[in-house]
């Protein structure tokens, strides 16, 4: 049951997302939005986050269906008009799976109400699957917090299914242990110099990643064959889904020394890779021989993606009420960086190789404060320079990047929403200036790959999603056969 104050009304001292927008110059306890904040309210970049949730039981919604600066505002958050329980004629719904894609499509077209909270929940009574009997969508703003404050909220609004009281486990950064106590000269000897070269590679890699960073922003523009319609951000996004085997995942990454991003990395770059060489010329397939011309077509692509770096002092998820705390080191917002990362596209004899490709790519970027140096240089130059110049570089970096990329740990074991067990957590967004959005989140045993697409750029969202879910098979196979 989703519950409900009396009235409907839940006081502002009890919820954190209980702050609408105003542009009045005379709003008593006002609070200025943060620069980044500000940065998802321009209109080419105003983007709604989504969580979609499988729900394993029937929803008991309990519920009714009803120029200036940009300011926070306290109010009164009255439930009739955030919680959605559209009503649902069977008749209409001989493929359920179809009509949740269509709604999440129209839903792209509407926007908050910048008036009141900036949050809003649907329920859904759909049956997908045996397992799935509703859905729930909750739709948030980003400028309330990015994906680290996002899914706190998330977490922290949710139990064990196994236990109603406990909260779910927050997944942890694992920190490399240093057990080595030899104190030997020639050791330490090489430690330093090993230290000195890392610190070299920081800094020449932080200067080499700044200079395309302002490369972009001038000139530089992705090759892809992903063109944007003309409506750009404010179009409509398709959003589709595949739930993959998180284990399957964790053995491809174990077996290459790597993490669970090198890997979603890796099969997103082989899918691409096979999805645009069946669209233009080959049937995607890596064992076949591609034709000169598709060969010549894949290597001439320069395809780049935003990548959101939470640059927070302690990483990973946090617990929701620690970040709340007046004085906690980690707080609540949007506090990322982006890098621009470059997707490998062309198809390879050994489909290790993508995942050997993404590792190279990515620990380079970990060598760099590039993600440190593009927050910082969006919060001087907003401050400095006015939103009008800082929305200007926005915009241009973004209209020559063609994807948004993130990876997103989830909770470790089944929760439930209010007594409702989830089955699937699929987060998504639209307002994203880029033409293709590709999300994996991670939940008990399962990985969730998310696509929201351009449709004028992607008009077979379905066809990409096989095609990467196709190269996680071929690279689980191939880790297979080489363990054998």
């Amino acid at each position: 049951m989703i519950r409900r104050r009396k009235k409907g009304v839940v006081k502002p001292s009890e919820i954190n997302c209980n702050r609408g927008l105003t542009t009045l110059q005379d709003e008593k306890k006002i609070e200025l939005l943060s620069p980044s904040s500000a940065a998802f309210h321009k209109p080419d970049f105003n983007i709604h986050v989504l969580a979609i949730m499988g729900i394993k039981n029937p929803i008991n919604d309990g519920n009714s269906c009803k120029g200036e600066e940009l300011k926070w505002v306290r109010t009164e958050v009255d439930l009739d008009k955030h919680i959605i329980v559209p009503k649902i004629n069977p008749k209409n719904t001989d493929s359920p799976d179809k009509f949740l894609e269509n709604y999440l499509y129209n839903l792209n077209e509407t926007t908050l109400d910048k008036s009141r909270p900036l949050w809003e929940l649907h329920a859904l009574h759909l049956e997908l699957a045996e397992d799935v009997k509703g859905v729930v969508i909750f739709r948030i703003h980003h400028s309330l917090g990015d994906g680290t404050s996002l899914i706190s909220l998330l977490l922290a609004l949710t139990r064990k299914t196994s236990d109603p009281e406990a909260l779910p486990t927050i997944p942890s950064q694992n920190t490399p242990n240093d057990n080595n106590n030899n104190n030997n000269i020639k050791q330490i000897f090489w430690r330093r110099i090993s230290a000195l070269w890392m610190i070299i590679q920081l800094f020449w890699n932080t200067f080499r990643d700044l200079l395309l960073f302002i490369a972009t922003a001038l000139f530089l523009k992705d090759k892809s064959p992903f063109e944007k319609s003309t409506r750009g951000s404010s179009g409509p996004r398709r959003i589709v889904y595949k739930i993959l085997s998180l284990d399957d995942i964790k053995m491809v990454k174990n077996a290459m020394n790597c993490t669970i991003n090198d890997v979603a990395l890796g099969i997103t770059q082989a899918g691409l890779s096979r999805y645009l060489s069946r669209r233009y010329g080959n049937d995607g397939n890596h064992h076949e021989d591609v034709s000169g011309k598709t060969k010549k077509f894949l290597k001439n692509i320069l395809l780049r993606s935003v990548l959101l770096i939470n640059i927070r002092p302690s990483g990973g998820i946090q617990a929701l009420a620690d970040m709340m705390e007046k004085d906690a080191e980690v707080k609540w917002g949007n506090s990322v960086g982006f890098v621009l990362l470059p997707f490998t596209i062309g198809l390879r004899n050994n489909p290790l190789d993508y995942v050997k490709e993404a590792k190279n790519v990515v620990d380079r970027k970990k060598n760099s404060l590039e993600a440190f140096f593009t927050f910082f240089m969006t919060d001087i130059t907003m401050k400095l320079l006015g939103s009008k110049v800082a929305n200007f570089v926005s915009k241009r970096i973004n209209s020559n990047i063609t994807i948004c990329f993130s990876n997103v740990a989830g909770p470790l074991e089944e929760v439930s929403f209010y007594g409702h067990p989830i089955t699937f957590l699929a987060p998504s967004a639209h307002g994203v200036p880029h033409p293709v959005l590709i999300n994996f989140q991670s939940y008990s045993n399962k990985m969730m790959l998310v696509l929201a697409v351009d449709e004028h750029a992607v008009p077979d969202p379905h066809q990409m999603c096989d095609d990467i879910v196709d190269s996680l098979n071929l690279i689980k196979t191939a880790v297979k056969s080489q363990l054998n």
